[in-house]
């Protein structure tokens, strides 16, 4: 039998484990309330093409706000998009050096209380993002075509970036110089076998046969990426398409002609028969006899 100390110690002992264990559940709980109703971003995406740069996540925020913040690798945070509650952030103007490195984070927070103090908040890193490495190429355009003889001249039209310098918005060659490639693919209309072949410049000059009609695209690529490297390709488009175009404007030339020659008729037949009409009308008033009183 134990002695009735023992059993007053191992009482007290139990006591102070339970109301120890209620102070830390009750710590606990309050602790984890002002954050119980936030969720913390993910599926965290770059989205980018032509340096026009978007970033995205998950979920939709419900009695929270999100507010994202940007840095460079060894800068300072600064906040662009501030107690939103979307899920998508412009990025585009704070990545004012394309050749660096950034990384963001996406707070998820309560909104501000009317004393300007927010509440706790989680947030949720980025990947790194740099924007001449990791941006997507957008579709180019050609910018004009022409086949004379055997030589098939295609120009490429350089696309318009979001990147700018001194308040200008640059063009693809100008952020990428000569790391910027183009490959042009062409192939006779009557074939489907393509040929292609690439330049460092925005002009191909190709032999063709003589003759013969020919369909091509184009496609913006950069050789010293290892990923990315290349854009969509552009529409297709052919050179039978000057010939129909001189057809078709020769045929709507030749209609504006004919309905012109059509209504000069009318107007010289109509103005004809007026002075025809008006002449004999002339003719009668003088021949008829004079009435006598």
């Amino acid at each position: 039998m134990a002695p009735p100390n023992s059993c007053l110690l191992v009482a007290a002992a139990s006591s102070v484990r339970t109301v120890l264990l209620g102070f830390l559940l009750l710590f606990q709980v309050s602790f984890t309330s002002g954050t119980s109703d936030i969720v913390l971003a993910r599926n965290i995406t770059w989205k980018s093409t032509d340096f026009k740069t978007l970033l995205e996540w998950e979920p939709k925020p419900v009695n929270y706000v999100y507010s994202v913040e940007i840095s460079t690798r060894w800068g300072n945070w600064k906040k662009k998009c501030f107690q939103i509650n979307r899920t998508e952030c412009d990025l585009t103007d704070e990545m004012k050096n394309v050749r660096e490195t950034y990384t963001a984070r996406i707070l998820s927070e309560k909104p501000v209380k009317s004393d300007g103090d927010p509440e706790e908040s989680l947030h949720a890193n980025t990947p790194d993002f740099t924007p001449y490495l990791d941006t997507n190429l957008g579709q180019p355009r050609i910018q004009d075509f022409k086949q004379n003889g055997t030589k098939l001249k295609v120009t490429v039209q350089d696309s318009i970036t979001s990147f700018r310098e001194n308040g200008t918005f640059q063009t693809l060659r100008q952020v990428f110089n000569q790391d910027l490639a183009y490959i042009l693919y062409y192939w006779r209309a009557s074939s489907t076998g393509k040929k292609s072949v690439k330049t460092d410049t925005n002009e191909f000059l190709v032999d063709v046969d003589k003759g013969e009609s020919y369909c091509f695209n184009i496609q913006a690529v950069i050789p010293s990426r290892k990923t990315k490297q290349k854009s969509p390709e552009s529409t297709i488009r052919c050179t039978s398409e000057d010939k129909a175009v001189s057809k078709e404007l020769f045929f709507i030339v030749g209609a504006v002609i004919f309905v012109v020659i059509i209504l000069v008729i009318v107007i010289l037949s109509v103005t004809l028969y007026k002075c025809s009409k008006s002449r004999g009308k002339r003719d009668r008033k003088e021949n008829s006899p004079l009435n006598v009183a």
